[in-house]
């Protein structure tokens, strides 16, 4: 009997998605992409909302160093677990979730000694593309920084996990006291999302000096006790005054503005500590008074990231209803009208828009 020849089964075409791409500075694109197939140790998510940010907005705007272009775009997220790989224990196919996009290695020498927000490698696997309709988790978060999404959170408001870790990484740098009379200096979501957290530690006065009638409202409404109309470098005469002339036991600067950096540590008293949160651009430099911060003893703190410690601390504090920041979503809009969002957040119309899939 003739032999015949076998014809080759051709592989079962992938599942697709679609995905925004930021191609270049100002140019995003909605493409459709394979969809991600879990690892043994990872899970894919099925993207239930992603949130619009500054750091996203900057990219968006002029590029970022840490993301080479075309790249997957987005990274405050949570949802629904969509697959996951035959080593994960603790979760189950259609459970909601809620992550933040890295986790160190646990083996180098900053993560030996505590500071695994600047791990050798944490930025390697950082998790972009949450402007999508789904993101793959590497083992190392599935490990550490994926949690059950409790059923009184919203997905928008779950996926604030990600910039709330940052600012409770930030402020376990400074002494939080009770009678602490607090200035921060910035009234978008990371300036309210600090004003929230100090809220929650027991401490009401906290002056806000901000710019924009929508976000100085937001800042009243969140809890602010007093909100300074204007730029930073107008706030010294009004922080005296308002501090029995001694300036601010904690000044936070969530601006991200050289100029705004040389200004808050005149806002701090003697002995006062400054949270030098946002981020300037590559190759700024910052001039300070030496003189006063020395014989004045101010002290500076510059934050970066997060640790594990404080990823579960702001799940806690999420999780739990001592943080209720559902008031910083300002809207939502589907995935194909990304573009719009970015434009909303940009011109200051909201604080945060929530992009759903």
């Amino acid at each position: 009997m003739p032999l015949r020849a076998v014809q080759p089964v051709a592989p079962a075409p992938r599942a697709a998605m679609r995905a925004h791409l930021l191609v270049r500075p100002g140019q995003i694109r909605l493409a459709e992409l394979e969809r991600p197939v879990a690892g043994p140790d990872e899970v894919v998510v099925r993207v239930r909302a992603a949130l619009t940010c500054g750091t996203d907005l900057k990219a968006f705007l002029r590029g970022h160093p840490k993301f080479p272009m075309p790249t997957p775009f987005g990274h405050e997220f949570s949802g629904e677990v969509a697959e996951i790989g035959g080593k994960v224990n603790g979760f189950r196919e259609g459970d909601p979730v809620m992550a933040v996009p890295t986790a160190p290695c646990g083996q180098c020498y900053y993560c030996r000694r505590g500071d695994e927000n600047l791990c050798d490698v944490v930025m390697n696997e950082y998790v972009l593309g949450a402007y999508a309709e789904f993101v793959k988790l590497p083992s190392r978060i599935v490990s550490l920084n994926l949690f059950p999404k409790p059923a009184r959170l919203s997905f928008p408001e779950a996926a604030l996990l990600e910039p709330l870790s940052c600012v409770v990484h930030g402020l376990s740098m400074v002494p939080l006291r009770p009678d602490a009379k607090v200035v921060i200096i910035g009234a978008g979501a990371i300036g309210l999302l600090h004003l929230l957290v100090l809220r929650a530690h027991g401490i009401e006065d906290v002056i806000v000096v901000g710019r924009g009638n929508k976000r100085v409202r937001k800042a009243r409404e969140v809890g602010a006790h007093v909100v300074l109309e204007g730029g930073a470098e107008h706030a010294l005469e009004p922080v005296l005054e308002l501090t029995g002339g001694r300036g601010a036991d904690i000044v936070i600067e969530c601006t991200g503005q050289v100029e705004v950096w040389n200004v808050a540590p005149s806002l701090a008293r003697r002995g006062g500590w400054v949270v030098l949160f946002g981020g300037c651009a590559s190759g700024t430099v910052a001039r300070f008074d030496t003189h006063r911060l020395h014989y004045d003893q101010v002290r500076l703190v510059s934050p970066f990231h997060f640790t594990p410690r404080a990823v579960r601390r702001a799940y806690d504090l999420l999780a739990g209803g001592t943080v209720v920041a559902h008031g910083l979503i300002s809207g939502e809009f589907p995935l194909d009208a990304l573009e719009q969002a970015l434009i909303c957040h940009y011109q200051g119309e909201g604080i945060k828009y929530a992009i759903i899939p």
